[in-house]
């Protein structure tokens, strides 16, 4: 039996490889006729260990605004490409979390399609993989995209 979804999330983070897994939501989406929630995910305790200290709640909300810009466009792609159900999402926290469990929870997903991997080497060294915690936590299916090679 086919599963039909009517409510999928797309996390981003401003690799090419969460583009290329947007680009496919998009399809999806279009393709089912489907609601899609675009989200990007703050951490912040990840910008005080970068600079030392506490960020202030300056440098947060201009780091907030620069992703509602980004996520405008994404939006405007999604929009473009003829999908007329979609919405975009900030919010803080641990991605890791946030992504598989309180955002589906909240917003009633049944899938997250999500890349094989999103995050520098090094960056995924240090605090895991996103798409790895996700496949095991989430409260919903998970749909793994691997990258064109």
């Amino acid at each position: 039996m086919l599963q039909q979804y009517q409510n999928i999330l797309v996390p981003v983070d401003g690799s090419k490889v969460t583009e290329e897994v947007l680009k496919r939501g998009i399809e999806v989406a279009k393709r089912n006729n489907t609601h899609l929630d675009i989200l990007n995910v703050l951490e912040v305790n990840q910008f005080s260990d970068t600079y030392g200290g506490a960020v202030s709640g300056d440098v947060i909300y201009k780091l907030s605004e620069d992703v509602q810009k980004r996520l405008e466009e994404l939006k405007q792609q999604a929009i473009d490409a003829g999908v007329t159900d979609v919405e975009m999402h900030v919010r803080f926290g641990n991605p890791k979390t946030v992504i598989a469990r309180e955002f589906p929870a909240d917003h009633h997903n049944q899938l997250i399609m999500i890349g094989s991997t999103g995050l520098s080497a090094v960056e995924r060294l240090m605090v895991g993989s996103v798409t790895t915690y996700v496949s095991r936590n989430a409260i919903c299916d998970v749909l793994i995209v691997k990258p064109e090679q």
